[in-house]
């Protein structure tokens, strides 16, 4: 197969790409990435110099373009994760999310459909089903659980979700979703919970702690998550939703506090600040249906995964170090920009 990675650059997609060059696999590889403030090029340099992935940098709306990649590199396969994920800047300007989350999906399944593609992956999040309450652990997400999303990040996925579906009972095209709780590991952009506190701690600044940090969510390691969508990708039923989750659920105060204690850091950091509005409580995800069906559970959990993950941004400073100082964003125009 030849297979298309949207949003590559990016944390989760840049850990897939890593994860399939792993699997020393012999299908054709193209990532298409816009190299947005999320998209760092040097994340995943080394498998354009060896060879192991073709780049393509643009956008997933510009329909000419789409069209070319999956002409030109006979594009079996779209896993989709290009997406805009802040939720705190969909609450300061929605215009992006709506533009790429839903408008960009659209194009690329309508060029898949019109291109004849075998299976189009779409990568989401459980935030699209709202938040469960704080006082009943005994309710997860299935896939079943009805869509009532929360902010304008969540509502643009649920957005996207829906029109996958839609594409699949109108014109039978060859969709799977997978909706994934929190994830971490390397290469996450420093703006997300986990690197900005252990950015923040190396450094001495304040920890910004949303409420009283109460809210919990339940986390994922990439590794695990990228498993899971390869998984679906080869083997899961067409038309269907997978939940993806780490059964690690942790209140975020819990998260930034063995952050401290790994880093020998000391609490009188946590600033708490104005919580988040419309912030969800509770996330938690039912993942039985992907283990029945495709026998997928997480192997890393989170007391070693965040060991390791923090080992991983000490070890390496200069990557989340070069994305602070924003000097990544001139790294494909100093590397690329006189390629054609």
């Amino acid at each position: 197969m030849n297979q298309l990675i949207t949003g590559g650059a990016g944390f989760i997609g840049a850990n897939y790409l890593y994860y399939l060059a792993e699997q020393n696999t012999k299908d054709k590889i193209v990532c298409l990435d816009s190299l947005t403030y999320a998209g760092n090029l040097h994340t995943i340099d080394s498998l354009i110099k060896e060879d192991k992935i073709t780049f393509v940098k643009g956008d997933i709306t510009d329909r000419a373009l789409v069209d070319k990649v999956l002409t030109e590199h006979q594009i079996d396969v779209i896993v989709h994760f290009a997406a805009e994920s802040h939720v705190d800047r969909s609450i300061e300007d929605a215009s992006a999310f709506l533009n790429t989350n839903i408008l960009g999906t659209h194009v690329l399944l309508e060029a898949g459909r019109q291109h004849g593609i075998s299976r189009f992956h779409q990568v989401s999040t459980d935030e699209v089903y709202g938040d469960l309450p704080l006082d009943r652990p005994d309710l997860l997400f299935t896939e079943e659980t009805p869509i009532h999303t929360s902010s304008p990040y969540s509502a643009s996925k649920a957005s996207a979700d829906l029109l996958v579906l839609a594409y699949f009972r109108t014109f039978r095209f060859p969709v799977t979703i997978s909706r994934c709780s929190n994830n971490y590991g390397p290469y996450q952009f420093p703006e997300k919970l986990i690197p900005l506190m252990i950015a923040n701690a190396l450094a001495d600044k304040k920890l910004p702690v949303y409420g009283k940090g109460e809210n919990v969510r339940d986390w994922l390691h990439v590794r695990d998550h990228c498993r899971a969508i390869a998984m679906i990708v080869n083997d899961g039923k067409v038309g269907e939703v997978y939940n993806i989750g780490g059964h690690n659920e942790r209140s975020n105060i819990q998260i930034v506090q063995t952050i401290l204690q790994s880093l020998g850091k000391d609490e009188s950091l946590i600033e708490y600040v104005t919580d988040r509005k419309g912030h969800d409580l509770r996330y938690a995800i039912d993942a039985s249906k992907i283990g029945k069906e495709l026998g997928w559970k997480p192997e890393i959990y989170f007391d070693e995964g965040i060991v390791s993950t923090i080992k991983w941004y000490l070890d390496n400073k200069p990557w989340w170090e070069e994305i602070v100082s924003g000097e990544y964003q001139a790294y494909y125009a100093k590397m690329y920009g006189g390629r054609s």
